[in-house]
């Protein structure tokens, strides 16, 4: 009898090997590789940074195993495991309810033995795109009755959205809004919907802002706006942040050798903050490279989503796509004063053991849908 799930696809080695998505694995191997050293130079005026430096260095090569992993399982098995994983992710972020590590104002952590901090919400992330694929390749695909698909892939989009919500984590939940809204896209539905659905969400945006937003939230976004209108914390940051990145000129200051960065001027540096390191030392050239990397690696994604073998497998690389996309822009956006301060890490490069598993765990659903593409397009 054939397994549930994890159903390894009989091929052998050689073949294996053929099939993986080499640009995929050099792109990420490139940005995992620059990015580790960036961090590297990011935490050598903390007081524990080879601690941290070392545990991060051991996720990354972990997460490398896991994606290749990953990549030898046939993505249909993952329609099974993903509701697996999406239930263990939902309890832990109920879990974090009951016993919350807060950082900055969140309390989105828990503290797990072997493994220290960790953010089920970046784990979330992924189980939430695998199960959403589910729902609407079903929809798509007319497999059974569409108002229960409908109302399940509802409930089931809207329960980890609210738990974050509630911790409060609004960063991280607008990277499920956006990753649902990039799968709802390329699922078929029509641009000019979403213009009427912004349009009828302006109440609520209103009332967020009066009732639900912390005076630390708003002050991130109005130091957007006009840092110097702003004493708080987040236009320090921004002001900062600016400075760190223009100071590197064209070529940069030099690995490890970042006035800014030594001086430790530029808060949390290690993770929200650190393409300031990147600016700095590594100059407009050195940054362009890693800006070229991930639009790069985006592409790709794109590329195997439009080839994909079914609805599932392009709906499960339209999320992580919309994933990577959000957090790429987002992070570096924020770091140039471009965008609102959310807190989201940069992929590859962010200090965090969760946030490094979550993206490796990608690459290996990536290189799964690429290994089991259609033979023609």
């Amino acid at each position: 009898m054939k397994p549930i799930f994890l159903d390894v696809k009989k091929t052998s080695n050689t073949n294996l090997i053929k099939q993986i998505d080499y640009p995929i694995l050099v792109l990420v191997l490139l940005l995992s590789t620059i990015g580790i050293v960036i961090l590297s130079s990011a935490l050598q005026t903390f007081d524990e940074g080879s601690a941290s430096f070392v545990k991060q260095l051991v996720f990354m090569m972990f997460g490398f195993v896991i994606a290749i992993l990953l990549a030898r399982f046939d993505y249909s098995d993952y329609k099974v495991l993903g509701f697996l994983l999406y239930l263990t992710s939902t309890l832990l972020l109920v879990l974090v309810k009951i016993k919350p590590v807060t950082l900055n104002g969140a309390k989105s952590w828990l503290d797990l033995p072997f493994i220290g901090r960790f953010q089920p919400s970046e784990i979330a992330k992924i189980t939430f795109i695998m199960v959403v694929a589910v729902f609407l390749a079903r929809i798509k695909d007319g497999d059974g009755k569409f108002g229960n698909n409908l109302i399940k892939l509802v409930v089931y989009s809207a329960i980890p959205i609210l738990l974050i919500v509630d911790q409060p984590d609004y960063g991280t939940a607008l990277v499920f809004i956006f990753v649902l809204v990039v799968m709802l896209y390329v699922f078929g539905i029509k641009l000019r919907y979403y213009l009427f659905a912004i349009l009828a969400a302006i109440p609520t945006f209103v009332g967020i802002w009066f009732f639900l937003l912390s005076q630390i939230r708003k002050e991130r976004i109005l130091a957007f706006f006009s840092p110097a209108t702003v004493t708080d914390d987040s236009a320090y940051q921004i002001i900062r942040a600016k400075t760190a990145i223009g100071s590197g000129g064209l070529f940069g200051k030099g690995l490890f050798g970042g006035p800014q960065n030594l001086k430790g001027v530029v808060p949390i540096k290690e993770s929200d903050f650190i393409f300031t390191v990147s600016g700095e030392e590594l100059g407009f050239i050195g940054s362009s490279i890693i800006i070229v990397l991930f639009v790069l690696l985006l592409i790709r994604c794109i590329y195997v989503a439009q080839r994909a073998r079914d609805n599932y497998g392009t709906l499960l690389i339209a999320g992580i796509t919309g994933m990577l996309g959000f957090h790429f822009i987002e992070n570096i956006g924020m770091n140039l004063g471009l965008l609102p301060i959310t807190g989201i890490p940069l992929p590859y490069f962010s200090l965090g053991n969760s946030s490094m598993l979550t993206v490796f765990i990608a690459v290996g659903i990536i290189l799964s849908v690429s290994m089991r593409k259609r033979e023609s397009f």
